[in-house]
């Protein structure tokens, strides 16, 4: 017999009480200006149904940066443009284990990253949609829309240009990318597009609409289009479990147990197969660049729901 599910409405209101608690304990993120001028008091959380059902509280309607969350979105339209087998030739399927900008890793192991999520393999994905289009960005952009059911989704262009102007150690790992053969398009033409994939401005309600799919066999949210393949479904979702949260993916899965994705804009977007996409939204961060009242909401959510996939 399956539980009956609770009152969300009074679920998340009850949560954003408890997890705002944790707001004051991290940090902003500060190495991109624009990120740092983002009140640090922001709390939003949404979840989709996979029935259309919607529940949010807090600041859920307020766009933000959604920083890594875009590599989901990335990884999917490679996998699209190139097919898995072209693009897992060229980016690894494992945790890293060390911080998600390491240059260290990705020279030892000869250009080949760990796992799409960090920011070398989030680059090589990056590069795998620039070299087969005239407009990755647009394409990307509209890959989007279609997910979320919005068209109003657009790219931050103050956060773009101060990724840009402070990017510098993602440009040392572009180039060290390209004098190791795993480059095909120009840098510049990739860190363009990379910057302003990250740059990509969402509410937590547009997120946890267009992770639906991710929650419901492929299917989105609204339409009931099939957008992607089980298969594909369930092999992304694997790599939200084990590397979506950076190295801090281990900690995340045994307090949680849902596969997530983060960004250091402060967002994290959590899967229930089946049932929800959640995405919660609180700019301060941990020392791993997840968000710190957004874990703590999360960790909430899978105890008192008693909802996780184990």
């Amino acid at each position: 017999m399956s539980r009956p599910l609770p009152d969300f409405d009074t679920l998340l209101d009850d949560i954003a009480a408890e997890a705002r608690k944790s707001i004051g304990r991290g940090k902003v993120a500060d190495y991109i200006p624009a990120l740092a001028r983002i009140s640090p008091d922001k709390f939003g959380m949404a979840i989709c149904g996979v029935d259309g059902s919607e529940y949010v509280t807090g600041d859920a309607d307020e766009r933000f940066s959604i920083q890594s969350i875009s590599k989901v979105f990335t990884l999917i339209l490679a996998l699209q443009t190139i097919g898995s087998n072209a693009l897992w030739r060229r980016v690894g399927r494992e945790p890293s284990g060390t911080a998600f900008n390491s240059l260290v890793q990705l020279e030892s192991e000869q250009g080949l990253p760990r796992n799409p999520f960090i920011n070398a393999g989030a680059i090589v994905v990056t590069d795998a949609i620039t070299a087969h289009s005239v407009s990755p960005v647009l394409q990307l952009l509209s890959l989007v829309r279609r997910f979320s059911g919005k068209e109003q989704i657009y790219i931050d262009d103050v956060v773009a240009r101060s990724e840009a102007e402070h990017g510098h150690r993602n440009a040392a790992i572009a180039h060290l990318l390209k004098s190791q053969g795993n480059l095909k398009a120009r840098v510049e033409d990739v860190l363009v597009t990379y910057y302003r994939q990250c740059a990509i401005a969402m509410t937590c309600r547009d997120l946890a609409r267009a992770f639906v799919p991710l929650a419901n066999g492929g299917k989105q949210w609204e339409s009931g289009e099939k957008l992607m393949t089980p298969l594909r479904v369930k092999r992304i979702n694997s790599l939200l479990l084990t590397c979506g949260l950076y190295d801090g993916v281990g900690n995340f899965a045994f307090r949680v147990g849902i596969p997530a994705k983060s960004g250091v804009g402060g967002g994290i977007v959590a899967i229930i197969p089946g049932k929800f996409s959640i995405c919660v939204w609180s700019p301060e961060l941990d020392e791993l660049g997840n968000s710190l009242a957004g874990t703590r909401a999360l960790e909430l959510f899978a105890r008192k729901t008693k909802l996780s996939i184990f």
